[in-house]
């Protein structure tokens, strides 16, 4: 921006303060680069004063205070502008009052970087010490206008103190003439800052860096060191904080002291410490009232106390750092590219190199190590280009392994790709690397870009070749099962489960002992990785086993049996369930309950069985102490755990619960086992037992009304989770409970996670048990699959909101799916069960959430609609207007329509408002997308409404079908706020572009009788600002019909006229106004001119009295009656 384009001088600083704070921390780049050079550049045509002058220093300051916050965003501009300030400053020919104007700017700079930042900058040569010495001898004190420059010059005169040669070099002859000598640089020097120190500015601020920076010097603190600090102590020894200059003299003694104690050498300062501290004591700086003062002195102290504490060199001091390890790796690459590393030092370099492959160090939470690995994956690079094939034959099993295992399972995806790139160029170069060419055509650098499918597929392939299956394993186990980030522990196990399959024997006789061992390590990590990993191998074994009808301690002996056993009691013990890593270590033993259950170990009528059950239900009963981002992780292998437990140790043959469980509720009789479930204490030795069937479902069916919402959640998945053995007979008892549990109730409104996995639970069982007729207490049937579908469809209408937003979204979105999974179930088994009333209400819920404003969700809806629409094993019974349903959506453009899209969905939705069954809930869905928030989504609904309605306006019958289902959307969901003032805003937009007005061509059309009556209830008494607005607009269009409808609208206008909040009342001043141009019919043009008059210049955010006489003259001008003032009841 040019200089002459800036307001004149004294413009608003609020408005540039204002502009400041918008930017707050949001800015990305410092966008006045050019208007700042331009600014500068024409410092020589504006320094002469005036207005000028000051626009200019003042505009700079306003850019400058932008970037308070971000300051670094200057610094790839400070160079630039620091030249073309200085080249002012140097260039003889310059004026002063230009040269004070650029140490202005200079220091305007240095406010908002700060000066250690931009101290760097200036510059230092040899050259520059005399003429900045020069600058600043020149410099008068007393001048209050220049004091930016002497501030700048000091510091930087504090820079150039800090060339490596010795001062003396610089004096030269000091005889100038016979009996004359001349001061030496560091005399000058020295007395310039001792002269600085007691002045009354900011440039005591600087000095105070200059003595610092120059007395520590080596050549200075030998002779004039000593000198120095007798004079600040004389001058702090003299000096009282009682007068202003005696604050000022021991302000700047006071910093002085302070930096050269921080920047000084210890063994330097030492001698004179004892004697500062002495004099500081006898100031008594602890009775002033300068808080200033008070924390220099503070300041000093630390400094001193510091000194006279002996060095100790911490032992880590010494240790090779990432840094180290990265720096040497890359060295290494360089001399091997340029064959400066010969082959015989190829021994000691490769054994580093396999270490920086796998280089990990922890630090806090995470690690360190990343650059590190890149850079070895570098030199294994390199070494491919610099090498002959027979230098590193003897290294090719090593590097290639640690290539293949840096690829596929290193943490970060930069290292994986460039291990793929060094594996490669070793391929194509070297040619000795086993199977390289078959495992880059897998691992190549697109492929290894996902770190799943590296862990979980590529890996598989790769372990398929003998010379990598072992090192693979081995390094799993050693690095990646107690790696710091719990997904990849994850990983890892899940990948041990794919190799121990490749390598049996190698996993059971010598990776599972160390595992076992690791389990009862004191590190949270390794026990949590082992633990995991435990389970995944012991059920890849089974599964190995079960292959050959063989049970899985063939595998396993009876010590690995015996070892997984007791890792829960032994966890139980070392009370390590409680704490921080209880979380971990109670998700990796539910973990381990599933896959040992699954692997059908020999533990029936074991009492570990019984702390495993224990363990869940406690798991489930707490879930709410858990932290929120692993909870659904937590209750999910809870729930996991459960069903494979019951199903392996509850059931003595296939679908029926074991005997001695059914009959009596646990195996050992006796009151220890009910009382085991009820406290929720852990068995406490082996001879305790635990009731389970009978017990466990009235128990799990009493912890659905706990209050604790996560509670009911665990317990509904688990109710869910249940095997059909034990449900059957108490079916209708948990679906009783479920029910409960998704009803919404005042007390528990806000549960809705605990709906959705009530929901989740109900069709879930439905799954398990199936369909059977006459059987309700053990199968879905007609007798009880009218309740289900109740249950589901009443929470399609769950609109729940809280803090976190819409979570109501949840429960419809389980809802959908529930009702889609328990169809599907009906149709492929009892097609009749499903009702045609039943069938309408779930395509018709399905449909209006198709057409709401989220684009996940109705993404979702859609799917669901269409699963339903086209299910054809058999077709679903009823479905309401199938034929046009399939014209409309069919078959082949399923997948290539993106229902998330707003440009894609709306057109197509839209269509179903032709269908009488769909228009009234499709309507409504799209009503709230149409007030939504998000642009696009409101754009492509409101074009395809419009659409839509266009088609229509030739059609009287559709338009008022139409118009009747849009007014019963309206009357059904008064008083609504989620609907009601979407649609207001609807029925703006729809008024506004005339889609109904063939209505406005009969007087007191019943559709706007109607809707002006429906208007005044919904903000009769209302307070919400956004339904007033919406309201005031919808009245304003509503004058477009004729007739009493109009005399009642412009009524409620001028009612809100004098409404209570002056933005409503300023706001339907100039929506009246407006409407009166557009609508030019509806006053008389006798009056016209006189109403907008009134209206447009009466101050309408005035006091109630003046306003309420400017509308009684409106209402007599439009012919309505004046408003009445109605009387407070008990008003005297």
């Amino acid at each position: 921006m040019a200089l002459s384009d800036e307001p004149a001088a004294g413009g608003p600083e609020e408005e540039a303060e204002d502009e400041t704070l918008a930017f707050g921390a949001a800015l990305e780049a410092f966008g006045e680069s050019a208007e700042t050079r331009a600014l500068l550049g024409r410092l020589r045509e504006v320094h002469g004063g005036g207005a000028e002058r000051e626009v200019a220093l003042e505009r700079f300051r306003v850019i400058m205070d932008k970037y308070q916050e971000q300051p670094h965003l200057l610094d790839p501009h400070l160079e630039w502008m620091m030249n073309l300030l200085l080249d002012i400053v140097q260039d003889q020919t310059s004026p002063a009052s230009l040269v004070h104007l650029a140490f202005k700017f200079l220091y305007i700079i240095t406010k908002v970087r700060g000066y250690k930042t931009f101290l760097r900058l200036f510059p230092h040569e040899v050259a520059d010490v005399e003429p900045v010495l020069d600058l600043v001898t020149i410099q008068n004190p007393k001048d209050h206008e220049a004091w930016e420059t002497r501030y700048m010059l000091l510091l930087w005169l504090s820079v150039t103190c800090l060339i490596p040669f010795d001062f003396s070099r610089l004096d030269g002859n000091l005889l100038t003439q016979p009996g004359q000598a001349r001061m030496s640089i560091m005399d000058r020097i020295l007395q310039i800052a001792e002269s600085y120190l007691i002045v009354s500015d900011k440039a005591r601020d600087a000095a105070a860096v200059l003595v610092s920076r120059f007395i520590t010097r080596p050549d200075v603190k030998q002779s004039k060191m000593a000198e120095f600090l007798d004079w600040s102590l004389c001058n702090l020894a003299r000096s009282s904080f009682q007068t202003m200059q005696g604050v000022i003299t021991m302000d700047g003694t006071l910093q002085a002291l302070a930096q050269i104690f921080k920047h000084g050498k210890r063994e330097d300062c030492l001698p004179y410490a004892a004697t500062v501290l002495r004099c500081l004591d006898g100031c008594r700086l602890p009775e002033s009232n300068q808080t200033l003062l008070r924390k220099l002195g503070v300041k000093l102290v630390q400094r001193l106390g510091l000194t006279f504490l002996k060095p100790k060199v911490a032992a880590w001091s010494f240790q090779e750092t990432d840094k180290a390890w990265h720096g040497g790796c890359l060295a290494l690459a360089e001399l091997g590219r340029r064959g400066l590393l010969l082959p015989s030092r190829l021994v000691d370099v490769v054994a580093v190199i396999l270490k920086a492959l796998t280089y990990d160090e922890k630090r806090g939470a995470c690690s360190v190590g990343t650059n590190v690995r890149d850079a070895a994956c570098y030199v294994c690079w390199a070494f491919a280009r610099a090498y002959e094939p027979q230098e590193l034959k003897p290294f090719v099993t090593a590097i290639s392994s640690a290539l293949v295992i840096a690829a596929v399972f290193d943490r970060d995806i930069n290292c994986r790709r460039a291990a793929s790139a060094a594996f490669q160029e070793n391929v194509g170069r070297q040619g000795t690397f086993p199977h390289g060419i078959d495992i880059l055509t897998t691992a190549d650098y697109f492929a290894v870009g996902n770190r799943s499918n590296c862990f979980l597929v590529i890996s598989v392939f790769i372990a398929g070749f003998p010379e990598y299956t072992q090192p693979m394993i081995d390094h799993l186990v050693t690095m990646k099962i107690s790696h710091w980030d719990g997904v990849i522990r994850e990983l890892a196990a899940r990948a041990l489960h794919n190799l121990a399959q490749q390598a049996p024997e190698f996993s059971a006789t010598q990776v599972f002992p160390r595992l076992l061992s690791m389990t009862l390590s004191p590190d949270l990590h390794m026990r949590h990785g082992s633990i995991l990993a435990c389970a995944e191998v012991a059920y890849a074994l089974y599964k190995l086993a079960a292959q050959e009808n063989r049970p899985v301690t063939d595998h396993l002996d009876e010590q690995a049996v015996q070892g997984l056993k007791q890792i829960h009691q032994q966890l139980y013990d070392r009370q390590l369930y409680r704490g921080l890593g209880g979380q971990l270590m109670r998700q990796a033993v539910c973990v381990l309950i599933e896959k040992l259950s699954l692997s059908k170990m020999p533990f029936r009528g074991d009492t570990v069985i019984d702390g495993w059950q224990w363990l869940i239900n406690d798991t489930l009963r707490h879930l709410h102490l858990i932290s929120s981002h692993s909870r659904q992780q937590m209750k999910d292998a809870a729930v996991s755990a459960l069903a494979a437990l019951c199903s392996e140790y509850y059931m003595k043959e296939p679908g029926e619960a074991d005997p001695a469980i059914q009959e009596t509720g646990f195996y050992c009789i006796g009151q220890a086992g009910i009382e085991l479930l009820t406290s929720g204490d852990p068995p406490a030795s082996a001879s305790q037992s635990s009731g389970i069937t009978e017990e466990l479902i009235t128990q799990y069916l009493a912890e659905l009304r706990n209050p604790e919402e996560m509670t009911r959640c665990g317990f509904s998945l688990a109710l869910g989770a249940l095997p059909g053995f034990l449900l059957k007979g108490r079916l209708q008892q948990v679906l009783t409970g479920l029910r409960a549990v998704t009803h919404t109730s005042p007390e528990d409104v806000s549960f809705a996670e605990s709906r959705r996995d009530g929901l989740k639970a109900i069709a879930r069982i439905c799954q398990t048990v199936g369909v059977k007729a006459g059987a309700p207490d053990e199968a879905v049937c007609g007798e009880n699959v009218s309740q289900i579908y109740c249950a589901l469809l009443g929470c399609m209408d769950d609109y729940t909101t809280d803090s976190r937003g819409d979570v109501g979204t949840w429960v419809r979105k389980a809802a959908m799916t529930s009702l889609m999974d328990l169809t599907l179930l009906l149709a492929r088994s009892q097609p009749e069960l499903i009702e045609a009333h039943t069938c309408e209400r779930i395509m018709c819920c399905v449909a209006q959430q198709a057409s709401e404003k989220i684009d996940r969700f109705r993404a979702h809806a859609a799917s669901v609609f269409l699963t339903l629409l086209h299910f054809d094993s058999p077709p679903i019974p009823h479905v309401p207007h199938r034929g046009e349903l399939e014209k409309l959506f069919p078959r082949s453009d399923v997948a290539s329509v993106n229902w998330s899209a707003p440009s894609q969905a709306f057109p197509r939705i839209t269509q179903l408002l032709g269908l009488p069954t769909y228009r009234y809930h499709v309507l409504l869905g799209l009503v709230v997308s149409l007030g939504g928030l998000t642009e696009s989504t409101i754009r492509h609904s409101t074009q395809s409404l419009f659409e839509y309605m266009k088609g229509i306006q030739s059609d009287p019958q559709a338009l008022g079908s139409f118009s009747g289902t849009l007014l019963q959307i309206f009357e059904d969901n008064l008083l609504n706020e989620r609907v009601s003032v979407p649609l207001l805003k609807t029925l703006d937009h729809v008024l506004t572009h005339g889609c109904f007005d063939i209505f406005t061509t009969e007087e007191d059309h019943p559709f706007a009788v109607k809707l002006l009556a429906l208007c005044k209830k919904e903000i009769k008494n209302s307070k919400d600002i956004q339904k007033l607005l919406s309201g005031i607009a919808v009245f304003c269009e509503m004058v477009q019909f004729p007739g009493d409808v109009r005399r009642q609208a412009l009524l409620q206008l001028c009612l809100l006229l004098c409404h209570r909040f002056p933005l409503i009342r300023k706001t339907t001043a100039s929506q009246v106004y407006e409407t009166l141009l557009t609508y030019s019919d509806v006053v008389g043009a006798d009056v016209l001119d006189e109403v907008v008059t009134v209206l447009s210049d009466t101050a309408w955010d005035a006091e109630l009295a003046v306003v309420r006489e400017q509308r009684n003259r409106l209402c007599d001008l439009l012919g309505v009656p004046r408003p009445q003032l109605v009387p407070q009841p008990g008003a005297c």
